[in-house]
């Protein structure tokens, strides 16, 4: 048996060992979301830490405990605080929990985040459905050994963020009246945010909003063949030709501001 395999049968034992019920769902939130918990019947909890091989949450506003739970009937699992190249892991690193995730059982992965909006007719406060993305973090979750026992050595790509889980979500946020904007995610490594040119350069490239998470854990879900649906937060909008400083308390706020209406989503989304 390899490192890996070690280290993932050892975090599956772990859960199986603490876990009265096993999750189907899991929800990863990002900057400002943490609050989303309150939306959750919990019945076991732990901070990261005390999970065998999980990295730590050290970024601002992430609370870094996993719990479950039931939403709207079904068992999830959440991530409360995620974790980030710009700390100093390796994207494998970074994908390891949801590899955990899938071991156990769960097949469906929902990542949410607080981004910086690139496309102009967006608005602070909106919440951007994910249709597709771009990974500009300098290293791939599946470099390396390829974990076999999860999946394929080189999965496909042109349907990772599920359009069956879009079209029920786009349902769902019609039904409660919540506004949802379409787009393409960008991810970049940071911590540093983004320049003019790099803001106009992304914009150009497609993307519609930008943040420095998410995308290896996507990638690390359909490698091991979960199904995907992310939202993101835009938590400011910054036109490159009259650039603003972007402040990172600013992007927390806007993400409270419109945790409310993630809950409403996630909830109802779940209840289906």
């Amino acid at each position: 048996m390899n490192e890996f395999d070690a280290k993932l049968e050892n975090a599956v034992r772990f859960f199986k060992n603490h876990l009265t019920e096993l999750p189907d769902t899991c929800i990863m939130l990002g900057t400002g979301l943490g609050g989303v918990a309150a939306a959750m019947d919990v019945i076991w909890e732990a901070p990261y830490g005390d999970i065998p091989d999980f990295p730590v949450s050290t970024a601002p506003e992430h609370a870094g405990r996993l719990l479950l739970g039931k939403i709207g009937g079904h068992v999830t699992a959440l991530f409360q605080g995620r974790f980030h190249y710009y700390e100093g892991y390796s994207t494998r690193e970074l994908a390891f929990p949801v590899q955990v995730m899938a071991s156990i059982g769960v097949r469906t992965l929902i990542g949410c985040n607080a981004a910086g909006g690139l496309n102009l007719l967006f608005s602070s406060g909106d919440i951007m459905l994910i249709e597709d993305h771009i990974n500009f973090i300098p290293e791939n979750p599946l470099r390396g050994p390829n974990p076999d026992v999860l999946g394929e050595r080189f999965p496909d790509m042109s349907r990772a963020w599920t359009p069956e889980l879009r079209e029920r979500m786009e349902s769902v946020a019609k039904q409660l009246g919540i506004k949802l904007q379409k787009g393409v995610f960008v991810a970049v490594p940071g911590p540093s945010l983004e320049t003019p040119a790099e803001t106009r350069f992304l914009a150009m490239a497609g993307a519609d909003a930008v943040a420095m998470s998410l995308v290896p854990e996507v990638i690390a879900a359909v490698h091991a063949g979960m199904d995907v649906l992310g939202l993101s937060i835009i938590a400011n909008v910054n036109d490159p030709d009259n650039f603003e400083p972007i402040l990172i308390e600013d992007v927390i706020e806007q993400a409270e501001r419109a945790e409310k209406r993630l809950e409403r989503l996630l909830v109802a989304f779940l209840s289906e």
